[in-house]
């Protein structure tokens, strides 16, 4: 114990000699958010597209997770999420006290003759499997999770969501689909 104590005031002491920024938070935490899916049965692939994930602080604001690879937006198909997690986003968080997660879908369309190519489930982008498609309409854009975590020092966390497609995308009639995600927090470890 009294290593560690030694320890972290040698990493603190480092950290600000090296002139750090005075409004960065001293003590992270890497914050890991993976994706899994229980996937609309009626189509062969299902791409959403992610341009945002955040966690908001208690007592501050939401804050961004970087999505993976540094990419601007992340593509999962979820039909490959059934039997797989994926990672979503991950980067080092100030440690503290968290309410909330979001997660800003940009776009999302169903495809119903062909799976997509490949075995990467997530990436910056896929490419649009062939066949008959539709445009999937997100009213809100986007996903609030009331699940409050707390985010230790110099630990890594991991968020395992699970995004219900059965019960995300409905048929609204004449080949149009909408989606109002139903997400769920399985774990936080």
């Amino acid at each position: 114990m009294r290593f560690m104590r030694v320890l972290l005031t040698a990493l603190l002491v480092t950290g600000s000699a090296c002139g750090g920024n005075s409004t960065s938070p001293s003590v992270t935490n890497t914050l890991t958010v993976m994706l899994r899916d229980s996937p609309f049965s009626d189509a062969k692939a299902l791409l959403v597209t992610f341009s945002t994930v955040s966690v908001h602080l208690s007592g501050g604001s939401f804050v961004t997770v970087p999505l993976s690879g540094g990419a601007t937006t992340r593509t999962c198909d979820l039909k490959k999420l059934t039997s797989a997690q994926d990672l979503l986003g991950t980067g080092a968080l100030a440690a503290g006290h968290y309410t909330q997660i979001r997660l800003v879908v940009a776009s999302a369309t169903v495809y119903f003759d062909n799976a997509s190519s490949g075995t990467t489930a997530c990436a910056a982008s896929l490419s649009a499997p062939a066949g008959r498609s539709a445009p999937v309409v997100i009213p809100s854009g986007e996903v609030l999770l009331n699940r409050e975590f707390d985010l230790t020092s110099s630990i890594t966390t991991t968020l395992a969501l699970d995004f219900d497609g059965d019960q995300s995308v409905k048929d609204t009639g004449n080949g149009t689909y909408m989606m109002t995600p139903v997400v769920a927090v399985v774990s936080v470890q």
